[in-house]
């Protein structure tokens, strides 16, 4: 290899004739193959005549023996891609770079003697044939040589950029990948910088700006690796693209991530700053799209930023998850941290690293308050098989846009970024996308074309556009014979996937399917499983419909042999392999369900339309429903069950016992499905289908008892069961787990480590699985070498094993060795989010508590490590405040969980264990911990836990909580003894000390001690307040009596504030605070206020001009005052919460409350136009002159106001709705002779007011969303930021079989969706209108409580706008049947008429006989 192509440059014949003869080859045999390295070799000789010369001499020497004729140029022409890329590899040397440039050039001018193109012109049409080239080089480089040989390779790549210049914008993806695979190696990161930055400089700005991201992500993240020339490099790169040059580029903001925390990146990171600086909830926005980068190292950059933003403005995230529902952008960043911290493979290990712990920052909060983000829904699937073109091509373009694009932008490995563009390539040209779609000068292109590539997103155009007219080929792929199951044959998920979809491809034989699914042979090999994942459902259902009968078989196998390992007991599988291939073959299974359902809706008798793909559907509908209805319902039910899946479990399990009662199955043999329904109802903690399962329960068992008992608190009652289970089969682990949890959960921690102790000691190897067990119980009772040993003890690592480790870790004081102990430990308590997927959120809710307690206990640690130097320093007050800083944040953190003792307590008991642990002898942590303590009393006193809360509130008392007797109180109430709670209440309340009056709540800087006297105050008084309440509760004392222990409560309570205002006074002040109480402050401010404003004197004085309102005398007045200076102090938004309660009284009486009115209906009405005018329609069409007037007065105030802060005038507006309510009400009030209207003939002042910026009035686009957080944002968006306009009418208006005749006009959305509304006449419906605002208020408390929360308890309501006194619209509620309708289908099903001639004569009867036999007739003649 190194001697022959010196020896054809010298041309010495002899010594190649003699290496042939030893070699026993001919001459051309030896040379052909060196025959690319031998003329690379020859073409960088000196001179032109030697070089010359020398490949004459070669082309002769090749052919020498040979009766073939191969000249010069075919030797060139056929080694052409090889000689190139071994030339431009020689430029990555010093010494031979310029005999590379010579060669290159001669070859040039072979190549095109009628063409003059310069060096980088002949050259970019091999790039990326060259860039393949280089990384084959990279990978194949082992031993001693490997380092000098890829710094050359990588060195020619920066030399191939110079020289082709900007056009190397075609394979940038590709360099982007190889740069980023080798940077972190710190051999050759000095030279790679040095190319990257060659990239930089030399790519057009519109080239450069999608790869900005990634460059900084990768600057960012390698920075500290660097060398000090390597860090100039990277200082360089970075001034280039954010100080010289971002305003030329303008790269997407979204996907840059932070340089601050870099000196040296200090003015790029201000120049990034400015163009991003804007409100926090737009930061988070840029945040969310960058940590689910497809790009590894922009995503792992982002998500450690992500970090400290939350840390930076904690305040913010408590407030978007405070209150009783929470801000939505919480769900988007669940969903956005779960896909991070479920992405598999080692390259994303530290991505879900930084993903757990922004999870644990973020808090485990309730589900139940916030809906989790959508998911860009997927393709559903290929109805017809492929034999639909657009249907196909659709399915392409879902492949290019949701799958491929995102692997092709985030690909480290260039091989598979090479066969991702390969297949990307010919997904494009299948769509009939060309070159021209992304030409500035561009043909005319068919419409269809054009139309599909408007489906693509700007950033995977910008992905993909390179790849347009490719010419990427790809070898033919061999496929090895697979047995009948893959499953058993592999060790691994990763593997199983691969190989499975691998053989799968190799099955599909129908051209169009083929023409895609073998595009992706390759593309499935990689270590990134993603792809195969999606494409899977498709290929398997493909294969159904069109496969053959073995084909079919085989994945039918494949099917039942995963799910029979779930629940094989001597499965030999690793747990991840089995969880992760069970949630597979469920997304399998729902896909095809999916297509069975849209098939059959297909087929439906209602469907018209019959063709021969119609025919065909029915004809594949067996064979795919054949396979779903083969597999074995329980079986699926119970490996759903034991991979956790419980509502699939349930759902499997009740369609099993549905066809089994089909089937007249006993009730006593399906006992053993109901007792599995109630196991998989505890799990899911749903105490309502417990109970439902019990009544089918004819006998119980012991387990299902203990089901019973542990789901209602009862843990002395589910001990004694454990405990008779233990006399029955005391070697039975499972019971003696069972009675650990009881004697955990009722707080006899001495009692479960003795028990331990005894177990370990009959049965040693059950150490393993009581260590987390004994591990938690040591650490409760402080016993830390007993935690020592249980981890010693132990070699797994269970989420309390590895908590356990970081206790100890926090004791020994050791940074490293407790940073070592958080990231392990949330290595393993992230496994189940990894394994659940970015949609598991509710059924990962366990491994998130754990993170929650990790990150808290990483809290307490940084504020408890400083407060022992502040007391030493006698800083007394600081450490106070590090303490309560503390505390507070766990509090904030705290009322944002789920509010179930399940989920608490864990939280609770890891706060009186970090407490304990940091701060033994600091006396307010004690009284913290108290707290602690009397938090899991209320808990579990919620939750009915009552034998644990008892034993929580003796805990408290024992640490000396001078309040506990409240908790102990409520808790003896709680269990039905009113009279026996209040007299504990009072020889409690008789026994506490006197309030320290010492300290003042105006003096703003209050010590620690002032803190403490202020909050026992507040708990005397609410004590005095219990009293009270508990009194009038029991009805056993005067009314005196009670109204004086209220007085007591309220003059505790001055004492303490100093000062009270005046109930409206504190209902604005409550108001001011936020809005979580609005519901009940707000109505009953603006009905005291109007109900005052009514009084006589009042009234009369004002119309004397007698009222001084410059020294008010009379309450009233000083409201009235009181209400017109908060007018616009309160946000609109507060105020339209009543608005229809404001407009009613909009006749009041008294001028200057009609004023102060008037001011908050403008204010309403210029902060909210498009959903306030609906709601003033029936003031100003109204039928009472004086409202109409008053209504008329108020509009031409909004039309006349400065348009100040808004985005233009009022006006124009205005006279739109006022035109389009008045065409409206036409419509109502138009005379009805048909069945049909239409409307451009009969209403065409209606028609003519489409396009409207007006909204339509849906119910959920005029419900107001009031914030979150307890102090209100100023940026605040209450309504749809989407909410549909008034784009058009449909022509035809229906009318309704009714009395009144309603009309149902169809409107047209801005989104594009249909809306139906009723126009009903001669019916006045504001009754109907405030009946929906009730329930609106109903639904906004039901929200309030946890458990109506849970069961997701809600009164569907719709909108209801009156357009005045005699006519309104309503939307119209679709997939819904009336009530009478219902009845009426029941009757008629037994052969009974609601209305006959039978019941009329009744009814007439009635009328005669008179009322008092109505009931009777009614009973005996009409109802049977």
């Amino acid at each position: 290899m190194h001697t022959l192509p010196d020896l054809v440059a010298t041309k010495n014949r002899e010594a190649i004739a003699a290496m042939a003869v030893h070699m026993e080859k001919s001459v051309g045999t030896l040379l052909l193959p060196l025959s690319s390295k031998i003329l690379a070799h020859v073409l960088m000789l000196q001179r032109d005549d030697e070089s010359s010369s020398a490949l004459d001499f070669f082309a002769a020497a090749v052919v020498e023996g040979s009766h073939e004729a191969i000249g010069l140029d075919m030797l060139l022409n056929s080694h052409r891609m090889e000689i190139i890329s071994e030339l431009v590899t020689s430029m990555g040397e010093d010494e031979q770079s310029r005999k590379a440039l010579i060669a290159l050039s001669r070859l040039q001018r072979r190549d095109n003697r009628e063409r003059k193109l310069t060096l980088g012109e002949f050259l970019q049409p091999h790039t990326l044939g060259i860039l393949a080239h280089l990384n084959s080089a990279i990978i194949s480089s082992r031993g001693k040589t490997a380092t000098s040989r890829k710094l050359q390779v990588i060195k020619s790549l920066g030399a191939l950029i110079k020289t082709v210049g900007p056009s190397i914008s075609n394979i940038t993806p590709q360099i982007m990948a190889l740069l980023q695979g080798v940077v972190g190696n710190l051999d050759l990161a000095d030279s790679a910088l040095e190319t990257w930055r060659a990239l930089v400089v030399t790519l057009a700005f519109m080239d450069l700006a999608p790869h900005v991201g990634a460059i900084a992500a990768a600057m960012v993240h390698g920075w500290p690796s660097f060398s000090p020339q390597g860090k100039a490099t990277a200082q360089e790169i970075v001034n280039y693209m954010f100080i010289e040059h971002f305003d030329d580029m303008k790269p997407p903001l979204d996907q840059i991530v932070s340089l601050q925390g870099i000196p040296e990146f200090e003015r790029a990171s201000l120049e990034l700053m400015s163009h991003r600086a804007g409100p926090l909830e737009e930061q988070l926005q840029g945040f969310l799209k960058r940590i689910v980068s497809d790009n590894v190292s922009i995503s792992t950059q982002s998500l450690a930023d992500f970090k400290g933003f939350m840390e930076t403005n904690s305040s913010f995230f408590h407030g978007l998850s405070a209150g009783d529902v929470f801000h939505p952008i919480i769900g988007q960043v669940t969903r956005a941290l779960f896909e991070c911290g479920s992405r598999d493979g080692e390259e994303f290990e530290k991505v879900r690293s930084h993903a757990y712990d922004c999870i644990g920052v973020l808090g485990a909060l309730d589900p139940d308050r916030f809906d989790p983000a959508p998911e860009k829904l997927p393709f559903d699937f290929l109805m017809y098989n492929f034999a639909q073109e657009e249907e196909s091509v659709a399915f392409a373009i879902h492949l290019i846009g949701d799958v491929l694009a995102g692997a092709y932008r985030g690909a480290n490995d260039i091989t598979y970024q090479n066969n991702l563009a390969f297949a990307i390539q010919e997904l494009l040209n299948y769509c009939g996308f060309t070159a021209a779609l992304v030409q500035s000068t561009q043909k005319s292109l068919p419409a269809v074309i054009v139309h599909r590539w408007r489906q693509l997103d700007d950033q995977v155009v910008e992905t993909v556009a390179a790849l347009l007219d490719g010419r990427l080929t790809l070898g033919e792929a061999t496929y090895e014979a697979e047995p009948l199951t893959v499953y058993p044959r592999v060790s691994t998920y990763r593997e199983w996937i691969q190989r499975w979809s691998r053989y799968l491809i190799s099955l599909v034989q129908l051209r169009n399917a083929a023409m895609i699914f073998h595009l992706f042979r390759n593309v499935v090999r990689n270590q990134d499983v993603t792809v195969a994942r999606r494409l899977l459902p498709h290929l398997i259902l493909h294969l159904l419909i069109s496969g053959t009968d073995s084909d079919r078989e085989a994945i039918r196998s494949e099917i039942i042999v995963v799910l029979e390992d779930q629940v094989s007991t001597m499965s030999s599988s690793a747990a991840d392999k089995r969880l992760l291939s069970a949630q597979t073959i469920f997304g399998i299974m729902d896909h095809i369900s999916k297509w069975i359902r849209g098939v059959r809706q297909e087929l439906s008798p209602k469907k018209k339309s019959r063709n021969h793909q119609i025919a065909q559907l029915s004809e594949d509908l067996p064979k795919v429903d054949s396979l779903i209805s083969s597999i074995n319902h329980e079986l699926t039910a119970q490996a759903a069950f034991q991979t956790k899946a419980y509502a699939r479990a349930l759902m499997n399990f009740e369609q099993l016992i549905v066809m089994k009662r089909e089937r007249n199955t006993s009730e006593d043999d399906l006992q053993a499905y109901y007792d599995r329904l109630h196991e998989i109802y505890s799990h899911l903690d749903e105490p309502d289908g417990m109970q439902g399962v019990s009544n089918l329960v004819l006998s119980p068992s012991l387990d299902h008892q203990i089901r019973e008992h542990e789901s209602t608190g009862q843990w002395t009652a589910a001990q004694s069961c454990w405990e008779i289970k233990l006399q029955k089969s005391p070697d039975d682990i499972e019971a003696h787990l069972g009675l650990i949890r009881c004697l955990r959960n009722l707080g006899h921690y001495d009692t479960l480590e003795t028990h331990i102790r005894g177990v370990l000691s009959r049965n040693e190897h059950w150490s393993e699985a009581l260590a987390g067990f004994r591990a938690e119980g040591s650490w409760i009772v402080r016993n830390w070498d007993a935690v020592q040993q249980a981890v010693d003890s132990s070699k797994s690592d269970s989420p309390e094993i590895s908590i356990a480790r970081v206790l100890l870790a926090l004791r020994g004081q050791q940074g490293p060795d407790i940073q070592a102990a958080f990231h392990a430990a949330r290595h393993k308590l992230g496994a189940t989010i990894l394994s659940g997927g970015p949609n598991s959120y509710r059924r990962s809710y366990d491994a998130v508590i754990q993170l929650h307690i990790l990150h808290e206990l990483q809290l307490a640690h940084g504020f408890a490590s400083r407060i022992p130097a502040h007391l030493q320093n006698g800083r007394e007050p600081k450490a106070y405040s590090e303490l309560a800083t503390l505390t507070s944040q766990l509090r904030l953190r705290f009322d944002s969980t789920l509010p179930t003792f399940r989920a608490r307590e864990p939280i609770l008991s890891m706060h009186r264990i970090a407490l304990g642990l940091m701060l033994p002898e600091y006396v307010p942590a004690q009284r913290e911990i108290s707290k602690a303590w009397l938090n899991t009393a209320k808990t579990a006193r919620k939750s009915k836990h009552f034998q644990t809360a008892y034993s929580a509130v003796l805990q408290a008392r024992e640490i000396g909580d001078p309040f506990a007797f409240i908790e102990s109180c409520k808790l003896i109430k709680a269990d039905g003894d009113n009279f026996r709670a209040l007299q504990e209440l009072e020889n409690a309340i008789a026994r506490m000390p006197r309030l320290d009056t010492e300290y003042e709540v105006e003096n703003t800087r209050l010590t620690g001690k002032a803190m403490r006297v202020l909050r026992e105050g507040l708990t005397k008084s609410k004590a005095l307040l219990f009293r009270a309440r508990w009194k009038e509760e029991v009805e056993r004392f005067e009314s005196r009596e009670t109204g004086q222990s209220f007085k007591d409560a309220c003059n505790t309570v001055q004492r303490i504030a100093l000062h009270t205002l005046n109930t409206c006074k504190s209902f604005m002040q409550a108001l001011a605070y936020g809005s979580k109480y609005i519901y009940q402050t707000m109505p009953r401010l603006l009905t005291l206020w109007l109900d005052m404003g009514e009084d006589p004197d009042l009234i009369r004085n004002e119309k004397q001009g007698t009222n001084d309102r410059r020294a008010p005398t009379t309450v009233p007045l000083i409201t009235l005052q009181t209400i017109d200076n908060v007018v616009y102090k309160l946000p609109p938004y507060q105020w339209y919460s009543a608005f229809p309660q404001i407009v009613s009284r909009i006749e009041h009486p008294n001028q200057s409350t009609f004023s102060t009115l008037s001011k908050i209906i403008s204010a309403v009405i210029l902060a909210y136009p498009i959903q306030a005018l609906w709601l003033f329609t029936s003031v100003v069409h109204s039928k009472r002159p004086e409202r109409r007037r008053r209504g008329i007065e108020i509009i031409n105030k909004v039309k006349a106001s400065p348009s100040q802060g808004r985005s233009s005038d009022m006006s124009p507006l205005v006279e739109r709705w006022h035109k389009l309510s008045q065409a409206l009400i036409e419509l109502c009030d138009a005379p009805v002779d048909h069945d049909i209207l239409y409307l451009s003939q009969q209403f065409p002042k209606l028609n003519a007011m489409a396009p409207s910026p007006l909204l339509l009035p849906l119910q959920y686009s005029m419900t107001v969303i009031l914030p979150s957080n307890r102090a209100e944002s100023g940026v605040h968006r209450p309504f749809p930021s989407s909410a549909p306009t008034l784009e058009g009418f449909a022509e035809e208006i229906e009318i309704m079989k009714s009395l009144q005749k309603p009309r149902k006009l169809t409107v047209l959305g801005s989104d594009g969706v249909a809306y139906n509304f009723l126009c009903k006449p001669k019916d006045d419906l504001r009754k109907d209108a405030r009946l929906m605002d009730f329930n609106s208020i109903i639904n906004k408390l039901l929200k309030t409580n946890s458990e109506s929360r849970r069961r997701r308890l809600h009164i569907r309501t719709y909108s209801v706008v009156p357009l005045n006194e005699e006519c309104g619209l309503i939307e119209w509620v679709p997939n819904t049947t009336g009530f009478r309708h219902i009845l009426e289908k029941l009757y008629s099903t037994r052969g009974i008429h609601i209305f006959s001639r039978e019941v009329t004569e009744e009814y007439n009867r009635v009328r005669e006989i008179g009322e008092s036999v109505a009931p009777k007739v009614f009973v005996e003649k009409i109802l049977p």
